[in-house]
């Protein structure tokens, strides 16, 4: 696409409009996928504020996972049209974004587990996804990490894989840009303007934006944006940690995302080395700061799982910010102020189900008809207990 030549470093600019028709709080991957979907459709004066650099927060990792095996029927189309869009996006955007289609590996070490895992994998090939449940020998045979004596079964999905957050990021900024959204880096968001119960402007600062929308892509900083617009956003920042183990001359077996419900622990390639870690949780709040307190309780689960992996020989990692929700799904929606928008909340299968995201996000706002039903990923679900999601494959 021609179009897409637009310099990416065009995208840092001190100059902020003084109006816009919309402005998406946020500058990484969601921010820059309901840019690119409402752009797509038509819309103009979008203003994309970031408070640091564009795509510097989680969208800045090197490796992300991409799937669509879920339990949750929404998830897995979300899932699964996100990975379709990623299928194509070389060729719609002119940037190798790496996808490496190894597959994902859920394990279960119960019989409880395998229940649940067999169901998802029913629900997923109703719904046109390719995966499948395997014995432990066979889960063995697709990663020999594993000990299959220690399972009960696994979900194998061949099609999905892991892709580069920032090389995403970098696409669709430049169909942005050339579009003709405004990116804004180095902005924070100070308030947030209404009168009544509609939204009227943004206050940064560099200064005021007149508007009657606003997107919430904010991430981890969600709930502090809902509060100076009056809206709750049930969104807790949590960190988690990663480690990278030594580049090897040798490369590991290729292998393919591989995730224990049980324990959480995962791992995968990275390079000549392995990527890996365990979600266990840290208490909320706004800590990056990277240790290897995780470390003990990966090698417990090593031990009796992947028994190999146990005392990696790490050389670094990182840590970044889960955005939870209670019931640790998306938000995608509208608020009941009128004009509060909100893309947030992923609870870290964000990267994975971006571009659907953003699509689902732009009809909401432009009431048109869309590909999924457009409540289903409302906040207004947590007054409701019934609605809330019930997701099994997430760690």
């Amino acid at each position: 696409m021609k179009d897409l030549a637009v310099p990416l470093e065009l995208s840092y600019t001190d100059r902020q409009p003084k109006a816009a028709d919309v402005v998406i709080i946020g500058g990484g991957v969601m921010g820059m996928s309901a840019a690119w979907h409402l752009a797509e459709r038509g819309v103009r004066r979008i203003v994309v504020v970031e408070q640091s650099e564009l795509g510097s927060g989680s969208s800045a990792k090197p490796l992300g996972g991409v799937r669509a095996n879920f339990s949750d029927e929404a998830n897995i189309i979300l899932g699964k049209r996100s990975l379709d869009f990623y299928g194509t996006f070389q060729e719609n955007f002119g940037v190798d974004i790496s996808l490496n289609r190894v597959g994902y590996l859920f394990l279960a070490h119960s019989d409880c587990e395998a229940e649940c895992l067999a169901q998802s994998t029913q629900t997923q090939n109703a719904l046109g996804v390719n995966s499948v449940l395997v014995t432990p020998d066979e889960a063995a045979l697709i990663n020999p990490y594993l000990d299959p004596a220690s399972l009960t079964a696994a979900s194998f999905s061949p099609q999905d894989g892991h892709a580069s957050p920032a090389a995403v990021v970098a696409g669709l900024t430049r169909a942005c840009l050339a579009k003709g959204v405004t990116i804004v880096n180095r902005t924070q968001v100070l308030d947030i303007d209404r009168q009544g119960d509609r939204i009227t402007g943004v206050v940064t600062n560099r200064g005021h934006i007149a508007t009657d929308r606003i997107v919430c892509a904010a991430g981890a900083w969600s709930g502090a944006i809902g509060d100076m617009a009056g809206v709750w956003m049930p969104v807790e920042p949590v960190r988690r940690m990663i480690g990278l183990t030594r580049q090897l001359e040798n490369p590991h077996p290729t292998i393919p995302f591989t995730l224990d419900l049980s324990t959480t622990f995962y791992f995968h390639n990275y390079g000549n080395g392995l990527l890996l870690g365990i979600s266990h949780m840290q208490e909320p709040g706004f800590c990056r700061e990277f240790s290897y307190d995780w470390l003990a309780e990966f090698n417990d689960a090593a031990s009796v799982y992947a028994p190999r992996l146990e005392n990696p020989d790490l050389v670094g990692g990182w840590a970044g910010y889960y955005e939870n929700t209670p019931d640790h799904n998306a938000l995608i929606g509208a608020a009941d102020l009128d004009g509060f928008y909100y893309i947030t909340g992923f609870s870290g299968h964000g990267f994975l189900q971006a571009p659907a995201a953003g699509e689902l996000l732009a009809d909401i706002m432009l009431d048109r008809e869309s590909f999924i039903d457009k409540e289903v990923f409302s906040a207004k679900r947590f007054g409701a207990k019934d609605r809330m999601f019930n997701e099994v494959n997430i760690i």
